[in-house]
């Protein structure tokens, strides 16, 4: 409990549904699929992100004084660093080498899924700052003993808020296409220098010609032997990723499409009427995010047209301001998904391995913007003055 604001109280839950689904979705909003109630709820109920796996949920909700919900947050006790694309394997492993105990550590995020967005959310017109939720999860952390706090993939100004209350900074990096307005493909296709746009038409030409039907599917229209295809290419992806198990069940799916609706676009390929690859993004108010990407067949840029152009088609279409793409991947840049700074903050218990983190960090910082700008010479959009 924030000690500037002894009114509230602080609770943790261990499963979603422990929290009604309407109070939780006017604190997470509508802009981001990733932290709706919904969105959790199906990976808890498919067993997909619960305690057998290593995601214990601990769901913070900060209540007021009367007692209504006012801020809440996604939170998992973890004892792994998996399925979190904000890598802390190193600072563990030195931690444990020295004698200290990094797991189990409180995780602030939406399992499985590197997509930036609100993490400690804020019933608006609470006029609740999201440092008072923070500080209740540290005060938490002690109580039960770990060693850290990580909210991974969070906002620019739940970033800047934290930094300025004490806690570690981060940056990574990730690749965004931005609408500029553009009436359909060939209009974006303008605006990139010839030799890309000459390459890029040949991407779609070769992925057109080598016989797949193309489809986007929205909601309903993704059917229960869609969802069993998708599970297929998803665990090819990852079985020749990691060899390893796969994060998500095949339950995820189905219960995940029908808690959101037309919120969930899938592109798919099918060859003699069977599905052979596909794409699933979810929609948000200003974005389409792109999430699992997967196929049985090999297709020379049936990815490309899958991932990236056919979700350029799609934000086009429904005028939305951006497509983010995941995480990692420079290939990404020559298709118009340019590099854009990714956001988490850290509180970490230790005093020794606080520090030693704090100094990495202040390195690391300056030289992951030196990244994103060196990336950034690379665009293929063309320069003012530039020829067509």
């Amino acid at each position: 409990m924030p000690d500037d604001s002894p009114a509230f109280s602080l609770s943790l839950h261990p499963g979603i549904a422990d929290v009604p689904a309407a109070e939780w979705d006017a604190c997470a909003g509508t802009d981001n699929p990733f932290v709706s109630h919904a969105f959790l709820a199906a990976l808890e109920a498919s067993g997909s992100a619960i305690s057998r796996t290593g995601w214990l949920p601990q769901h913070a909700v900060l209540r007021d004084g009367a007692g209504q919900v006012v801020a809440c947050a996604p939170c998992y006790g973890k004892s792994h660093s998996q399925g979190e694309y904000v890598f802390d394997y190193a600072w563990a492993d030195a931690f444990e080498r020295a004698g200290g105990r990094y797991y189990p550590k409180l995780q602030v995020c939406s399992p499985f899924s590197p997509v930036p967005g609100p993490r400690l959310l804020v019933r608006p017109g609470s006029g609740v700052p999201v440092t008072a939720l923070a500080q209740g999860l540290v005060q938490g952390c002690e109580e039960l003993g770990l060693s850290s706090v990580h909210i991974t993939f969070c906002q620019e100004a739940e970033w800047q808020a934290l930094g300025r209350a004490g806690w570690l900074q981060r940056l990574g990096l990730q690749f965004h296409w931005h609408n500029q307005g553009y009436a359909d493909f060939e209009d974006f296709l303008g605006a990139l220098s010839s030799r890309k746009r000459k390459a890029i038409r040949r991407e779609r030409r070769d992925a057109a010609a080598s016989g797949f039907v193309l489809k986007t599917l929205r909601g309903r229209e993704i059917t229960p032997r869609y969802w069993a295809a998708f599970h297929r290419f998803y665990r090819s992806t990852t079985d020749k990723k990691w060899g390893r198990s796969a994060y998500l069940t095949p339950r995820f799916w189905p219960l995940m499409a029908e808690a959101l609706g037309d919120r969930v676009v899938l592109m798919v390929a099918e060859r003699h009427g069977e599905p052979v690859a596909g794409a699933l993004n979810l929609l948000g108010r200003d974005a389409l995010y792109g999430r699992n990407w997967g196929s049985i067949v090999d297709a020379p840029f049936l990815h490309f047209e899958l991932c990236y152009y056919r979700a350029i088609d799609f934000a086009i279409e429904h005028r939305l301001p951006r497509v983010e793409a995941g995480a990692q991947g420079e290939h990404k840049i020559q298709r118009g998904y340019l590099p854009c700074p990714t956001y988490s903050v850290h509180w970490i218990d230790h005093p020794g391995l606080r520090r030693a983190v704090g100094d990495f960090l202040a390195r690391e910082r300056p030289a992951m913007l030196e990244e994103i700008a060196a990336l950034a010479t690379l665009s293929p959009f063309r320069r003012d003055g530039e020829a067509e």
